[in-house]
């Protein structure tokens, strides 16, 4: 008898000291995971991103896939609550609204609309915004160095761009009036026509503006050009790039060659671009996004930055239409 007792004290005692070292190594996994933004089961922790974009077209769409795919090279697994405001700005309003109030980690703001409807109801939700003109203009941040708030991104401006477009218009087509439609509703816009016509000014060539308000009017203002320029800047705005095949119809139908401000229109038949991969811009602003989820900065603490690597892309199914020799002094890269 006293031998099985002796036997049932040391199974008991035993399976104590087991019990007690696994509870040891799960403390232990769970601290390690922790810290790599998993929880203590082992499985991949959830962050719940809000996503607001204004309108449906490639180079905003190119920009969200970049923004993901920078988050899942993190390792960060993430619910998407994604939103289009279909450029309708109640539509917008409205689905700031719902973000706000939906207790979302971190908002994602594709294009200067949807960032401002985001960041004027929460200071507290981190804001990361892509496709934006002019983040200071927008009132999205106090300076592009320095954010200060709970708002900071990557913008679709490459300082060289414009500067590059117009001498190229200049010098290369010989361009004297230049027809520029846009939404003179949207600030991007308006910022960038601004310093189109800035620049513009600096060598001698004249703009010849043609307002729209959506995008079922990006034709007909299109056509009111025809007679008045010589050639077309398309800038990315997003009415208008939304509607771009209509523009590049008029164009070719009346053998104007149509700049474009980047890569994607050149795709969907402008002649050429100075530009960047919306991907791109997409994908640096998803590695601003890891590090404010991962508690490694805050927005306040993170520049606004430029696109990198200024390339020029050119159409050649469109050049040939037009009948312009592709030069290469131009150095320019064909879309693919």
């Amino acid at each position: 008898m006293r031998k099985s007792i002796k036997r049932l004290a040391f199974i008991l005692i035993g399976a104590v000291l087991l019990l007690a070292a696994c509870g040891g190594k799960d403390n232990s996994s769970s601290t390690a995971t922790s810290n790599e933004g998993t929880s203590s089961s082992g499985d991949a922790k959830k962050v719940k991103i809000g996503v607001t974009q204004i309108v449906e077209h490639p180079s905003l769409n190119a920009a969200f896939e970049g923004f993901q795919k920078a988050l899942e090279d993190a390792g960060i697994e993430a619910d998407y609550q994604i939103e289009n405001a279909q450029n309708d700005n109640s539509a917008n309003t409205t689905i700031a609204n719902n973000l706000v109030s939906s207790g979302v980690d971190l908002i994602f703001a594709n294009s200067t609309p949807s960032a401002q409807a985001v960041a004027s109801l929460t200071k507290d939700i981190p804001i990361v915004f892509t496709s934006v003109t002019d983040a200071v203009s927008a009132e999205l941040v106090q300076s592009m160095e320095k954010p200060g708030g709970n708002v900071t991104g990557t913008v679709d401006t490459q300082p060289e761009a414009i500067p590059s477009t117009v001498k190229f218009l200049k010098e290369q087509l010989g361009s004297k009036n230049v027809g520029m439609v846009f939404n003179s509703g949207e600030q991007n816009s308006r910022a960038q026509v601004d310093a189109v016509k800035e620049e513009m000014s600096k060598v001698g060539l004249n703009v010849v503006e043609a307002s729209v308000s959506t995008s079922a009017e990006v034709k007909q203002a299109t056509e009111s050009l025809i007679g008045k320029v010589d050639s077309l800047y398309i800038i990315t705005d997003n009415t208008v790039v939304s509607a771009l095949e209509s523009v590049v119809s008029v164009a070719n139908d009346n053998k104007l060659p149509m700049m474009v401000g980047e890569f994607d229109s050149v795709k969907r038949g402008g002649l050429g671009a100075f530009g960047f991969e919306y991907f791109d811009i997409g994908y640096e602003a998803g590695q601003m996004a890891v590090k404010i989820l991962n508690g490694e900065s805050t927005p306040a603490d993170l520049p606004v930055q430029y696109p990198q690597n200024l390339r020029f892309v050119v159409n050649k199914e469109t050049a040939d239409l037009l009948g312009l020799e592709i030069k290469d002094e131009w150095k320019a890269e064909l879309a693919e």
